[in-house]
């Protein structure tokens, strides 16, 4: 058993694909093909059940596939703490960004990281913050940056790097920018456009619902409760509903800047969330990896 057939058993059982897993591979599907039929004759069990148009793992796949990753993820730490000795800050450093830290926060950064060491490899995922701390626990990243959550996690540690405030915004033709003394009760009468129930900042804003009595669900309108396109993990498409006059919204204050649109005076004085990075508890981090975290502000 090599790691060049457990790297390819990988990527068809992520692709649940031959020939896609080529392609990310930069083989071809005949290569694929052989390493995967090379492992089940090494390990004599079938490991997919190969259908017209998909590879779907026998119960013999799904058993083999987390001890694989852990194989995989396990040789990459000893090359990363081999290569640490040497002091260069080389080879792939994998980050993983949620949308808005990636638009907003990152591109300097980056830029000036590339700049520095353009023998490092950056290779770049977007993901939701809550997809990308799950890829960097399961050993897939090196480095996230994400909202940070509200709790500690058991597997990762968090550097929180920007405070990012949360503003209540709606149109100026919505008919909250008209009262002049609001209450998050008083939102609750008009539709919400809100990040997804699961991330981290719609638990922040539930939580200042909390703190008051109420109830974010039950404030809010059956209709929308019903409507899951009223919602978003992309604070830039949650702008622009709560622009065209959709409802309200909370932002980052950055973003409430926006000539179509109207801070509302209401919630608690202090409403923010922790922006920053993590990394996976107990693992060596890569030279390149320590030199990006150089770069960023501190707290």
């Amino acid at each position: 058993m090599d790691t060049q057939s457990l790297q390819a058993f990988i990527c068809v059982a992520e692709t649940e694909s031959f020939s896609l897993a080529a392609q990310r591979l930069h083989l071809t599907q005949p290569a694929v093909s052989k390493r995967i039929a090379q492992l089940e004759i090494n390990l004599n069990s079938q490991l997919f059940d190969r259908l017209p148009r998909k590879a779907i793992l026998t119960p013999y796949g799904e058993a083999l596939l987390p001890k694989a990753r852990h194989i995989i993820n396990e040789l990459m730490e000893i090359k990363t703490e081999l290569a640490s000795l040497s002091g260069d800050v080389s080879g792939t450093l994998r980050i993983g960004t949620s949308h808005h830290i990636g638009l907003h926060h990152l591109p300097h950064f980056l830029r000036q990281f590339h700049n520095t060491y353009p023998q490092v490899k950056l290779a770049i995922q977007f993901l939701g913050s809550e997809a990308a701390c799950e890829a960097l626990a399961q050993g897939e990243l090196d480095i996230a940056f994400a909202t940070l959550p509200l709790d500690e996690h058991s597997k990762l540690s968090m550097q929180p790097v920007w405070r990012d405030p949360l503003k209540f915004v709606c149109a100026h033709t919505h008919a909250l920018g008209k009262q002049k003394r609001l209450t998050l009760q008083d939102l609750g009468e008009y539709e919400a456009i809100l990040p997804e129930a699961n991330t981290v900042t719609f638990e922040i804003i539930e939580n200042a619902f909390k703190k008051e009595g109420l109830s974010l669900h039950s404030a809010l309108p059956s209709s929308y409760r019903e409507t899951i396109s009223m919602m978003s993990s992309y604070m830039e498409t949650i702008k622009m509903m709560a622009s065209v006059g959709l409802g309200w919204a909370v932002l980052p204050e950055h973003m409430a800047k926006d000539r179509e649109l109207i801070t509302l005076n209401v919630g608690p004085k202090m409403l923010y969330r922790e922006l920053g990075v993590l990394q996976r508890k107990g693992k060596t981090l890569s030279t390149a990896g320590r030199a990006f975290l150089a770069i960023l502000p501190q707290q």
